[in-house]
């Protein structure tokens, strides 16, 4: 197998720290950073929330704190970052926030490289980076490299980047279906079309990313939802229901579980989405149940589609009793799991 060039797998390393903080840094984006020379990394860090250190931060401190370094400001004037590349999955913010620019961080640290994944999705501070840090003689370029990675590095921001440009979050919905097109059985009830393995896809992954999770208030009633991460703790998650008659259950889990999470009640979904992007949330991810997921798809708000296709065939059964077939993959017989299909609209 062949070893990937030093740049991919620099920049892919600054990827998969950026992912950890997805679904935690609303309003900003989820940025890895990483700080290497001769292809080593010897610092590494990724923005966690909002109002604590960005990516490019957070590698050089990583990196002066493992060599006990001091500050920037010293350990520029002693070269420690000399002939060092500093790899980072978006471009560089050019003017303080909550937090100082992160190019006066590299300016002060002396890092004499930056190489960045993905341009600033704001018209107002693209391509600014590239400038100042021009002006210290630090060379600023774009990534290159594999194209797996930059995909991967882009999909990072792509909520950022619809709510910078239209102050809305990224909408995601994601809905289990038999092979013959049922999400429920006669009866309403959904649980469990899909397989376990697929709903620790849902509960574990899809939720862990997102701002906040969105449902319709049938699905409260019928199967009263936590609506919880279950994987790593995410008291950040907020939790929507769209309800037009606002008639929900008092005491659905949601509203009783005493989970740190907020749980917002909004009369239509058009109405939730344009609250949540004022709030600040950038990714928001659909979860049910079908009539909800029509309406924000008639209304061109879905920017991406997950479908979970499981071996089954419902009929007019329940769902316990549903039959149950095999999914065949290039010839190799699956007992269990589901097929996944994803379809992203832009954005």
């Amino acid at each position: 197998m062949t070893e990937p060039a030093p740049d991919d797998r620099l920049m892919a390393r600054a990827v998969e720290l950026a992912a950890r903080g997805l679904g935690r840094t609303r309003p900003n984006p989820a940025v890895g950073a990483v700080v290497a020379r001769g292809g080593r990394i010897f610092g590494e860090g990724w923005h966690r929330r909002a109002g604590c250190d960005h990516a490019e931060v957070a590698a050089i401190k990583n990196a002066l704190a493992k060599a006990g370094a001091g500050r920037a400001a010293d350990a520029a004037e002693n070269g420690f970052f000399k002939d060092a590349t500093l790899y980072v999955t978006l471009e560089p913010c050019s003017s303080p926030g909550r937090v100082g620019a992160c190019t006066d961080a590299i300016i002060a640290a002396g890092i004499p490289k930056v190489v960045y994944a993905v341009p600033d999705p704001n018209p107002k501070n693209r391509g600014k980076a590239k400038r100042a840090l021009a002006k210290a003689g630090i060379a600023c370029e774009r990534f290159k490299g594999d194209r797996g990675v930059l995909k991967s590095a882009e999909s990072l921001v792509r909520g950022f980047r619809k709510h910078i440009l239209t102050g809305l979050p990224f909408v995601t919905v994601k809905i289990a279906m038999s092979l013959d097109g049922r999400i429920c059985d006669c009866a309403g009830n959904a649980k469990w079309i899909s397989s376990e393995g697929s709903r620790r896809i849902t509960g574990c992954g899809l939720r862990d990313a997102a701002d906040a999770i969105m449902v319709g208030a049938e699905t409260v009633r019928r199967d009263n939802p936590s609506l919880l991460c279950h994987g790593r703790r995410h008291d950040g998650l907020i939790r929507v229901v769209v309800s037009k008659s606002g008639n929900l259950p008092a005491d659905a889990r949601l509203f009783t579980d005493g989970a740190p999470n907020a749980t917002l009640v909004f009369d239509d979904a058009k109405k939730a989405l344009a609250e949540l992007g004022r709030m600040g949330v950038t990714s928001v991810l659909c979860e049910g149940g079908l009539n909800l997921a029509r309406s924000l798809a008639d209304q061109g708000l879905v920017d991406s589609w997950i479908t979970v296709m499981a071996p089954k065939v419902i009929g007019s059964r329940t769902v316990e009793k549903a039959l149950c077939g095999k999914i065949d993959t290039d010839g190799s017989r699956v007992r269990c799991g589901d097929s996944f299909l994803s379809v992203d609209f832009g954005g």
